[in-house]
């Protein structure tokens, strides 16, 4: 990690230069932002802001309006960034690591405010000088051109760029680099300079996207479903309507929550071996069109549940958006309470199930649904330890568990699951059974296939054989499907 001597060329731009003197030409100057980084160092230290000091987003329509770079001073001010759970471009550090080697200066140039730059800069260890804004001047565009005039003079230096503004510098350097260049950027650069080269990441916007909707954790939404099978309304054409709008208006709901969630977990994610390959952790989608993703869904959910389903549905839709909500701020992070939330969502979408289609939720199912979930909220806990393989003493980010922890958080999961085939097992003989089965003693046939599915689910958790989130095996297990569909075939001649 090279030190940095900080210094004034003049009193609007912050300078760090290297106190070592180089002069190997030409001169590498990089701008930061989706060129060096795969996202916007503004919008992180929002998204960090929203996350610690939420109460202090009201300020910032007042700093915009002093300016952008007054804005940035003042979010560098109250956040820190850490460099390490930044996404880089890995192409562009590769390239600048082996012009580095060879010997060749490298100037970090950007508008992101002097005090993340110059901890960006120590990181790598790379530059030997930071250009960067402070509060009066806003280092892009025109003021960056004149600046890199000033310091390295006309055609003097190469620059690394990625969008039109930087035609202002391009048209003052002597060779321009490309970053994700739009198919007209390559030709105005070409006017202005020599392009040497292109830096080009392939995207898939579609896959992006649909990963960040987590399309495929729709399948917890299709508990809504199954008050309509329990109380055998699935032949009426009205209730089974009103299910699959409940599941849709769920599924948009729940997609807001994950991209919240997403994005409150960026430092940590980028941390996980598995999860920083998330969307807006890799850098795949911007911060900016989360926060545009988010009040997009959620309200396409609430229409949806306002015109086609009765008001205690919405109204339930906004108690589990409160307490996901919730959940991914601070209360993840309380042992034992953040895996009875987590039951308690799932068993939310139950109780939505019920008042889509006005159907009661018996205390049965309710029950069953409770502690059936439980089990799985602490094979989720239990999976984290596992996967991240946590020490004895050491937790995990945001979570409130430590490797020694294991042992016990398996034992509640597998008490729980087992008390939900004692619950199911108490329904088959209870009153309430004989309204809805001509034959439930057949029911007894499901017994033994829960106490395989939980059991076998436990013995591969502890084998490491699992996904960190249980509900993939039950979409990728074969062996959960064969439990399903003769769980399914068994109520079927039992009614």
């Amino acid at each position: 990690m090279q030190q940095h001597d900080t210094t004034f060329v003049d009193n609007d731009v912050q300078v760090c230069t290297d106190s070592r003197e180089t002069s190997a030409p030409p001169i590498l100057c990089v701008d930061l932002d989706d060129t060096l980084l795969a996202t916007d160092v503004l919008w992180e230290s929002i998204l960090l802001l929203s996350k610690h000091q939420p109460w202090a987003m009201l300020m910032l329509p007042i700093w915009a309006l002093r300016g952008r770079a007054f804005l940035k001073r003042r979010l560098a001010e109250r956040v820190i960034l850490d460099p390490g759970t930044l996404p880089f471009r890995q192409d562009v550090l590769a390239y600048l690591k082996q012009e580095h080697r060879q010997g060749r200066t490298l100037v970090l140039a950007t508008g992101s405010d002097y005090q993340p730059a110059e901890a960006i800069a120590s990181h790598l260890g790379l530059f030997s000088e930071v250009l960067a804004s402070n509060s009066r001047i806003n280092l892009t565009g025109t003021q960056k051109s004149q600046k890199l005039i000033e310091r390295f003079g006309e055609r003097g230096f190469d620059y690394i760029g990625d969008n039109k503004k930087d035609l202002l510098i391009w048209a003052h350097a002597r060779a321009a680099l490309l970053v994700d260049p739009t198919r007209w950027l390559i030709p105005q650069a070409s006017q202005s300079c020599s392009v040497i080269k292109i830096f080009h990441k392939p995207t898939r916007p579609v896959q992006s996207l649909v990963r960040a909707l987590r399309i495929g954790q729709w399948v917890k939404n299709i508990l809504i479903f199954l008050p309509l099978l329990a109380s055998h309304q699935f032949e009426h054409w009205e209730q089974s309507t009103q299910a699959v709008w409940a599941f849709l208006s769920f599924s948009l709901c729940a997609s807001s929550l994950y991209i919240l969630n997403d994005l409150l977990d960026l430092p940590a994610d980028r941390r996980h071996p598995k999860k920083r390959e998330r969307p807006f952790a890799s850098g795949d989608l911007s911060i900016p069109y989360g926060f545009l993703m988010i009040p997009t869904l959620g309200f396409g959910a609430v229409l949806l549940a306002y015109v086609s389903l009765p008001n205690s549905f919405l109204s339930l839709i906004g108690l589990y958006a409160i307490t996901t909500t919730g959940y991914s701020l601070f209360l993840k992070q309380v042992a034992i309470l953040d895996v009875l939330i987590l039951a308690g969502l799932y068993t939310i979408r139950v109780l939505a199930g019920g008042l889509a289609i006005g159907v009661s939720i018996s205390s049965w199912l309710l029950a069953f649904s409770m502690f059936f979930f439980l089990s799985l909220a602490f094979t989720k806990r239990y999976l984290e330890l596992q996967y991240r393989k946590v020490r004895h003493h050491q937790g995990l980010e945001r979570r409130a568990y430590q490797g020694l922890d294991k042992h016990i958080l398996s034992i509640m999961g597998i008490v729980s699951g087992y008390l939900s085939v004692l619950v199911f097992a108490l329904y088959i003989n209870s009153p309430d059974v004989f309204a809805l089965y001509q034959r439930p003693k057949i029911l007894w046939l499901a017994c033994p296939l829960l106490v395989y599915w939980i059991s076998r689910n436990w013995l591969l958790a502890n084998r490491g054989a699992l996904d960190d989130d249980p509900l993939i095996l039950a979409i990728k297990d074969p062996a959960s499907y064969f439990v399903a569909i003769a769980g399914g075939l068994i109520v079927l001649v039992a009614i």
